[in-house]
């Protein structure tokens, strides 16, 4: 499997060619990894990447490395190229032990609460800082509500333009993005709007309340994230 930049033709005249190479545990137990100014090969065990490690685990951070890559051979009659797929999306449960028990969609809105507190009350380097802290948890948000691992920072443009998630189109999320690191109230509250009305449609379609349950928690914050004459 071709990972790294060279996986997704993000090659540049310094990159290096990221392979994996798929094992059986025996094998992979007899392997290291042999890297060079050129290539990195890098060996791993069928089981291991059958495992799926849970959000807030050290191997959860390596899901993404397989999201989009290329299987150039596979003699497992697929199994391998399953198993690389299955790395990168997450199950309706997976989504709801990022945003719930994980509480990233509370820690989000915690720090974009924050950020929109010392905007009301002028102080534009504590807006700034809670806001340039809630873009991680905005992150898993957003990937996790659209079932996928969120891309390490370097293939975010990457991954926004050419494997889109719906509801955040590339040419309009990026510059929003630019903005919600200064902590303009705008861009703050119009992603507010946005996660909201997909949390619902999310429980609509788990069955439950508990994403909408968790921002209804916000009770009279809401004003403030909603923008409402006379919150601020």
């Amino acid at each position: 499997m071709l990972s790294g930049s060279a996986g997704r033709g993000l090659a540049a005249s310094r990159s290096d060619v990221d392979v994996y190479v798929v094992l059986t545990d025996i094998a992979a137990a007899q392997r290291t990894a042999d890297r060079s100014d050129e290539v990195d090969e890098l060996p791993v065990a069928m089981s291991e990447l059958q495992a799926v490690p849970s959000f807030g685990t050290p191997g959860w951070w390596f899901r993404w490395s397989f999201a989009w890559a290329p299987v150039l051979l596979d003699r497992t009659e697929g199994a391998i190229t399953k198993a690389v797929r299955r790395q990168a999306t997450l199950t309706p449960d997976e989504i709801d032990a990022v945003l719930l028990d994980a509480s990233r969609l509370d820690g989000w809105l915690n720090y974009t609460y924050r950020a929109l507190k010392s905007d009301r009350d002028d102080r534009p380097l504590e807006r700034r800082l809670d806001a340039a802290e809630s873009m991680p948890w905005l992150l898993d948000v957003v990937f996790a509500l659209a079932g996928r691992v969120r891309p390490y920072h370097k293939y975010l443009p990457w991954e926004l333009r050419e494997q889109p998630v719906r509801g955040w189109p590339a040419e309009d999320f990026l510059p929003l993005l630019a903005s919600l690191l200064d902590g303009e109230p705008r861009a703050l509250r119009e992603v507010f709007a946005r996660v909201e009305a997909q949390c619902a449609a999310h429980d609509v379609a788990r069955g439950h309340r508990r994403t909408e349950e968790v921002i209804a928690g916000w009770g009279e914050g809401l004003a403030l994230l909603r923008g409402v004459h006379g919150a601020d």
